[in-house]
């Protein structure tokens, strides 16, 4: 008697441990999913922006604040939007609240800063993080509560980051393989840049790396910032040569724009990495580009 109950205990703790964590391979989350974990003190929601007076408008109950620019920092090279040091990462994700075991879902204005939130802790090796699908936004259409007012107090976090550098990838790595063999590289930018005719104001060359194939990040998007079916994204990936297996890389300018498309990937379970210095790092250490 006594072991049938133990084993009874045992699978309603494991019913609701299971449920109160994301589903194997899941990086998504949905509004009415987030809605229930709102008074889980293992979620910490983040909402990313550039002003904290656009978090003082609207956010999610119980949401806390932080900058973009705390996570997303200029390199020694003067590069844009670089991953700062493990150090900058424990103190920024500390002090909003994010542990080792948090459950992390993210949500921003735009795909592009939630993604790249995303990649930051990935690429750290938090193993818990989600994107809010459709953000602030969707939770909105959802007539769902929304607060105002600054960011309540909350209890530091505890987490180690610890870099994972196959999720980081760099010109020398690039340089060392073939595209559409080793590795499947992928240029997010639109037709004018990966052209060659919009070099951003002279930031870089004209054209893209030899052997790219372009996924303009947009296109795995939906009009109303949801992403689009799971289906429908691994039939954009595979059109621009992604495989299973084979790694991908994915760049745009400085590393911004191509975190969406390494979310997918991830989201997707394929092998993802990002070339944060992206086409301007490519561009200032003279390696050719092509506009072919």
């Amino acid at each position: 008697m006594f072991r049938t109950v133990i084993a009874a205990v045992s699978l309603v703790l494991a019913a609701h441990s299971a449920s109160t964590q994301p589903a194997r391979g899941s990086m998504l989350i949905g509004v009415t999913e987030l809605a229930g974990l709102l008074k889980d003190p293992s979620t910490v929601i983040l909402h990313i922006a550039d002003r904290e007076a656009a978090f003082a408008e609207a956010h999610i109950p119980g949401a806390r604040f932080l900058r973009y620019a705390d996570f997303a920092v200029e390199g020694a090279d003067k590069l844009g939007s670089e991953l700062p040091s493990a150090e900058t990462i424990e103190r920024v994700f500390e002090a909003a609240g994010v542990s080792d075991n948090s459950r992390v879902v993210i949500y921003a204005p735009s795909p592009v800063t939630a993604a790249r939130a995303f990649f930051t802790l990935d690429a750290f090796g938090h193993a818990r993080v989600q994107l809010l699908d459709g953000g602030l936004r969707a939770w909105r259409a959802a007539n769902q509560p929304v607060a105002t007012g600054d960011s309540a107090p909350a209890p530091a976090g505890t987490f180690t980051p610890r870099l994972n550098a196959a999720r980081v990838a760099h010109a020398q790595d690039i340089q060392k393989q073939v595209p559409g063999k080793d590795i499947s590289l992928v240029d997010v930018r639109p037709d004018d840049e990966f052209s060659g005719s919009n070099t951003m104001g002279g930031a870089h060359a004209a054209g893209h790396i030899a052997g790219a194939r372009q996924l303009t990040w947009n296109s795995l998007v939906g009009p109303d910032g949801t992403f689009l079916p799971a289906d429908q994204l691994k039939a954009r990936l595979e059109a621009a040569g992604v495989a299973p297996g084979r790694p991908l890389v994915a760049y745009c300018m400085v590393g911004m724009r191509a975190s969406v498309v390494y979310f997918v990937a991830r989201h997707l379970g394929y092998d993802a990495r990002l070339y944060d210095g992206s086409i301007v790092d490519w561009s200032r250490k003279n390696l050719p580009v092509t506009k072919q």
